[in-house]
């Protein structure tokens, strides 16, 4: 007993160094940031000198400012727009890719390259393709006669051109989580189906698609957390403008720690912001886990 007892305590010792470094990283740079920003929630702190505590004063302060809630409009706008365009792009390509076709690898890779682009690399590249004089959108509007467009200096484009933007480089990732899926699903589905006489549509829509429900609650809940704290390219490609029509949660926080050295405020908005991202994920896992109950 004792020498098992001691193989037991070696196999956990090992354990615990093998995660021991990925352990410290989360306590050191994730959970205790965690803390502090609440604290920080709780008091006046220009980021110099002492904090004074104030209590929920900030959080008070977070609803009556009309400016954080038109934030989150503008965020959660710009995640509605987003999501399903995404989602929609990425099946059909993982569905193209995911055919024998010669030479089907290269494209695989162009179809990621947006992915392995920096964000503020991305966005620099849109601004010229979005600029009124020189921009190859432009350009290709003044082939039809259509006079110069400023996308990205009109409120009634500007979040939509960030939006087309954020498509081009979400969708290559979104499309190797489909494309994983598709190659899980046995081709003797397909088979058993084509022999009753369904034809390719009809295997789309009652075999791809049903047992591919997994992997779009898991694009769509990352895709919603990811789009919901949308931060570098307003700030790179908008600035929030014109008219804080792309000023999002993400860069209001900004602003109100960098800008106006209020932390305090900062971090209360950040936790409102985690509360509504959690409560839309928890939401999200439980209509999924009542609807597969129901069937």
């Amino acid at each position: 007993m004792s020498g098992a007892g001691n193989l037991k305590r070696r196999i956990a010792v090992t354990a615990l160094m093998f995660i021991a470094p990925v352990l410290i990283y989360n306590i050191i740079f994730k959970i205790v940031p965690i803390f502090v920003s609440f604290f920080l929630s709780l008091t006046k702190f220009s980021g110099f000198g002492e904090a004074r505590f104030i209590g929920l004063a900030n959080y008070a302060r977070i609803f009556g400012d009309s400016e954080f809630w038109r934030a989150v409009l503008v965020t959660f706008q710009f995640s509605i727009e987003v999501l399903p365009l995404n989602m929609l792009i990425s099946l059909l390509l993982a569905l193209l890719v995911n055919s024998g076709l010669k030479g089907i690898g290269i494209f695989r890779a162009i179809y990621y390259l947006p992915v392995i682009t920096p964000m503020v690399a991305a966005s620099m590249i849109w601004i010229w393709l979005y600029d009124p004089q020189i921009g190859i959108l432009n350009f290709l509007l003044s082939l039809f006669n259509i006079p110069p467009v400023n996308f990205l200096r009109n409120p009634n484009t500007a979040l939509h051109s960030i939006v087309a933007m954020r498509i081009w480089r979400g969708a290559g990732w979104n499309m190797l989580i489909y494309l994983a899926g598709l190659q899980g699903i046995s081709k003797n589905l397909y088979e058993a189906a084509a022999i009753d006489g369904a034809s390719s549509i009809r295997r789309f829509f009652r075999i791809t698609l049903p047992l591919l429900r997994p992997v779009h609650i898991y694009v769509l809940i990352v895709g919603m957390i990811s789009t919901l704290q949308s931060f570098t390219e307003m700030y790179v490609m908008t600035g929030g403008g014109p008219l804080q029509s792309t000023t999002t949660v993400g860069l209001l926080i900004y602003r109100a720690a960098f800008d106006y050295m209020d932390m305090g405020y900062a971090s209360a908005m950040s936790f409102v912001l985690g509360i509504i991202i959690m409560t839309l994920s928890v939401v999200s896992f439980r209509s999924r886990r009542q609807k597969e109950a129901f069937e």
